[in-house]
């Protein structure tokens, strides 16, 4: 029998739930860590209302009658709740949302009681206990992922949607196979929540200024801290530390490279100890309010050498003519003609080479739209947004074969152009500790 396709009505969206709000007339803020009642900083609810509007108008241009997220990120969007950093490789928490309903939020034991006393913008009865066997230590036998899909199932057929498909981020392959088993057509939903998160609200970009503004301290105290006999690893603890006095919420990680490791780029740290002369970088990636960074800086430790001072003002080079394009309404592929080709950075192909020269999308993941680069912005382009915050990263090799430059810049876009509000001085190779 063909299965029957419903028409439910879904719940309509408030037109100013949906504005973004921003006051592109004014500077843009980055308040502090608390709040008070004698400026405008960040409305919490404004900032709820903003992102549940923008999910709900995605799910209804999608065609799909409901989504299922486990990715960490669509839950805090959709429902804004979290419970830290310790349910970021879980996959034991997820959300539903359909689209003539509110969002239903199974979480880890006791936590979904807290969302009850303590998260008023959902109904009490849509927080509950959750457990899909966390990736596996609870055995298949117990049967788990069919019990969650068949509540998942219940909640469809009583939202009027169980007869559309349903859209799901990432989750493990058993709740996948549980919910085609009680029926349900299931289709990709990540790129529907890619969208709603695209266009950044004001009180994101404020949240997220503020979390590059902490970044930026944090670089001064390296710079000072940069000196031969300190290591790769000093330095990370000293960030992090750092990052958390300041009211960070997550330091997901911190690259630190230096000297022979920074060509090619490892993208991690070691107990390396800093020497005169090197090239270091860094790249320090941390939330506030959940709302990340992705801030490189380079120096020097001491004194720069030519081949260091070249390769800077390369990247350098690289940086700018990407970001003098970035406007609203510019295609994506015509942003990814500002940076290098692979064989100018010594790499075979632009897969080898991915991630050294691009843009990638921040907000409360690390890697949103837009992601422009030449690996995928030809074949897939589209228009940039007033409104996008993203990352512009350039590395350039020194021509020592060791050496190398890593500049990042976070910018939001803006109805005249890109702002910078990644601070830290790096129009020219900084040198730590000068001798």
């Amino acid at each position: 029998m063909a299965r029957q396709r419903t028409h439910p009505v879904a719940i309509p969206v408030d037109p100013a739930h949906l504005s973004p709000g921003h006051r592109w007339q004014r500077p843009l803020q980055a308040p502090g860590v608390s709040q008070v009642d004698f400026e405008e900083r960040v409305d919490f609810q404004r900032l709820h209302r903003y992102r549940l509007a923008r999910t709900r108008q995605a799910l209804a241009a999608s065609g799909l009658g409901a989504m299922l997220c486990f990715d960490q990120h669509n839950i805090r969007y959709i429902s804004s709740t979290v419970i830290g950093e310790w349910a970021r490789d879980k996959l034991i928490r997820y959300t539903l949302l359909t689209g003539t309903g509110e969002p239903w939020v199974w979480d880890f034991g006791s936590a979904a009681r807290h969302h009850k006393l303590y998260c008023p913008w959902l109904a009490e009865d849509h927080c509950l206990a959750g457990n899909p066997g966390m990736r596996g230590a609870i055995g298949p036998k117990v049967g788990l992922f069919e019990a969650a899909a068949r509540e998942i199932k219940d909640i469809l057929v009583r939202e009027g949607v169980a007869g559309m498909a349903l859209g799901l981020d990432v989750c493990e392959p058993g709740m996948l196979f549980a919910l085609q088993q009680q029926g349900i057509e299931v289709r990709d939903g990540q790129q529907m929540m890619l969208a709603a998160r695209e266009v950044k609200s004001h009180d994101e970009i404020t949240l997220l200024n503020t979390a590059a503004a902490m970044v930026d301290g944090v670089y001064q105290d390296i710079m000072e801290a940069l000196k031969p006999g300190v290591k790769e690893s000093q330095i990370v603890g000293l960030a992090t530390k750092r990052l958390y006095e300041m009211g960070s919420d997550c330091v997901e990680a911190i690259n630190a490279i230096a000297g022979e490791r920074c060509s090619p780029h490892p993208h991690n740290f070691t107990d390396r100890l800093i020497r005169p002369g090197d090239q270091a970088y860094f790249d320090i990636i941390q939330s506030f309010m959940g709302y990340r960074t992705c801030y490189y800086r380079t120096f020097a430790v001491g004194k720069a050498s030519p081949a260091q001072i070249d390769a800077y003002k390369k990247a350098r080079e690289w940086m700018d003519r990407a970001i003098d394009m970035l406007e609203p309404g510019m295609a994506t592929d015509k942003v990814a003609l500002a940076f290098p080709k692979c064989g100018e950075i010594g790499f075979e192909t632009e897969m080898a080479a991915f991630g050294l020269n691009f843009c990638h999308g921040l907000g409360l993941g690390l890697h949103e739209r837009p992601l422009i680069s030449r690996l995928n912005s030809f074949k897939d382009p589209y228009e940039l947004k007033a409104g996008m915050v993203f990352a512009v990263e350039t590395f350039c090799p020194a021509a020592d074969g060791v050496s190398a430059a890593r500049i990042e810049e976070e910018v939001v876009l803006t109805p005249d152009g890109a702002k910078i509000i990644t601070l830290f001085p790096a129009k020219e190779l900084p040198v730590s500790n000068k001798y």
